[in-house]
């Protein structure tokens, strides 16, 4: 594996999440994506993120993971700047599909990490809507980075599209 991490200290308590730089990184959202869809056996999926440009380039390369996922040929659709509220509705309008909220904050307003740095975190959903657990798919997760079993696409033809929906997003 390319730039490991810890994976106990970054996936753990229902999220991933990481000072950055330093314990996470943005290959860390193509890992996770990628292992999402094989775990939620996903075909299509739904990515928001907030406003911060640190979150943006995490989000790209989440899309990017969550097309490139084995043969499971996920269709992201892309909401762009999204809060929580707004990413559930979009997942229920989209059928009930699995969704993930990528956010940023400043480690010294109470996001940890210290050092002045940012802390970013993903949050998984399933397609219900509700936070994927240790027992829904977190702890799979975590041991698929681990061991370094990235799932990565047989062929061309098993990628999935990302699609921009920012018309789904609405104000609620």
């Amino acid at each position: 594996m390319l730039n490991p991490i810890d994976s106990d200290a970054v996936i753990r308590d229902g999220r991933i999440a990481g000072a950055f730089p330093g314990e996470i990184h943005e290959g860390v959202a193509w890992w996770v994506a990628a292992c999402f869809v094989v775990i939620s056996q996903a075909r299509q999926m739904a990515v928001a993120h907030d406003k911060h440009p640190d979150t943006a380039e995490f989000h790209r390369r989440f899309c990017r993971g969550a097309v490139n996922a084995e043969h499971w040929g996920c269709q992201v659709s892309s909401l762009g700047t999204a809060d929580e509220a707004q990413l559930l509705h979009a997942m229920r309008e989209l059928g009930g599909v699995p969704g993930a909220l990528l956010t940023t904050t400043d480690s010294d307003s109470g996001g940890g990490g210290g050092g002045g740095g940012q802390m970013i975190t993903i949050r998984l959903y399933d397609a219900d809507g509700r936070p994927v657990t240790e027992d829904t798919g977190m702890a799979r997760l975590r041991k698929m980075i681990a061991s370094d079993r990235i799932p990565i696409p047989v062929n061309d033809q098993a990628k999935g599209h990302i699609t921009e929906r920012r018309d789904l997003v609405v104000t609620l």
